[in-house]
């Protein structure tokens, strides 16, 4: 009998890895291991379980973020062209209620570790969970969905970048020595050492800049196709040439509170190891300077990024043993 109904393909693994954008995940994991070793050498903590559940429910919000993001993608999409040719549920003639589904069962598992960590650390790991996980969803989700704005760069780099960073070191420690929520009907009050908040943004900068600017190159490669498909970010409000400049300064700028925090001695001497890199990283800011391709020189954003926080892991590594 014939039907009207489109015959779709199933996801293969190698289908999968690409849709949720296996190159561009250590924007996630990376920042998560910085905090766990950020959390041995300067507060002297380290809480396995927590550390293991938080880094499976991490990394399931990161797939459930990229694989939403492109079935909505697919859904939203104004020019048929990109939604059928570049979309990879079009491309690659991808169920859109299967692949939403999958996603779901990621965003499941995260919400339920994430429940498991509220009950073993504090009370506001709820909110801070719900806030970063709302962002998660209505990213492109909803009436207005973010990505319409000029947000992605800062939601990501704030999340990402830094988010990930705190609350790894947040499964580590005790409550008191960053925040904790106090509650006892009908008085409540969130308590924290500001000091140890001000230390954990100075040393989760460079993942800012990195992680923003892995959104910036995305968003600056797909400028023309995200104007046919009524996404305005970033590079469409400051141009072209200006979202270059922004691209160079953001890809440098880690520098900055690394040597700072290393001069307060927040952070190992061995932490200058970042240096090493400075060559490399100039030539991929040339590389993509030079031509800003999806396919080709976007890359090199992401492996910034890899090279970079690379180099503070092992920078921490020794200072955690020497």
């Amino acid at each position: 009998m014939l039907t009207n109904e489109p015959t779709y393909r199933p996801m293969t693994f190698k289908i999968f890895l690409e849709f949720i954008r296996l190159n561009a995940k250590a924007a996630s994991v990376v920042p998560y291991f910085i905090g766990v070793l950020f959390s041995i050498y300067y507060f002297h903590a380290f809480n396995w379980i927590n550390s293991l559940i938080y880094l499976v429910a991490q990394v399931a919000i990161a797939l459930f973020v990229t694989g939403f993001n492109n079935v909505q993608d697919y859904y939203l999409a104004k020019d048929l062209h990109y939604r059928d040719t570049y979309n990879i549920v079009g491309r690659e003639h991808l169920s859109p209620r299967r692949s939403l589904n999958l996603m779901l069962a990621m965003l499941a598992t995260a919400i339920i570790l994430g429940l498991v960590l509220v009950v073993r650390t504090n009370l506001l790991l709820l909110f801070m969970g719900a806030a970063a996980i709302g962002v998660a969803i209505f990213y492109t989700y909803g009436p207005v969905p973010f990505s319409r704005f000029p947000l992605g760069e800062l939601l990501s780099g704030c999340v990402e970048g830094f988010g990930v960073f705190f609350l790894s070191v947040y499964m580590n420690v005790a409550t008191p020595v960053l925040a904790g929520f106090k509650f006892a009907w009908p008085q409540f009050a969130i308590v924290g050492n500001l000091e140890n908040i001000l230390v954990m943004i100075l040393v989760g900068l460079p993942g800012i800049f990195l992680v923003a600017n892995i959104m910036l190159a995305d968003n600056i490669s797909d400028l023309k196709q995200d104007i046919r498909n009524e996404r305005y970010t970033v590079p469409y409000y400051i141009g072209h040439r200006w979202s270059l400049r922004v691209y160079d300064t953001l890809a440098l700028l880690g520098y900055l509170p690394v040597l700072v925090s290393v001069v307060l001695q927040i952070l190992p001497i061995y932490q200058l190891v970042v240096l090493l890199v400075l060559p490399k990283i100039l030539k991929n800011i040339r590389a993509f300077n030079a031509v800003q391709v999806k396919e080709t020189t976007f890359n090199t954003a992401p492996q910034n990024l890899m090279m970079f926080q690379g180099m503070q892991l092992l920078g921490l590594i020794l200072g955690i043993f020497f």
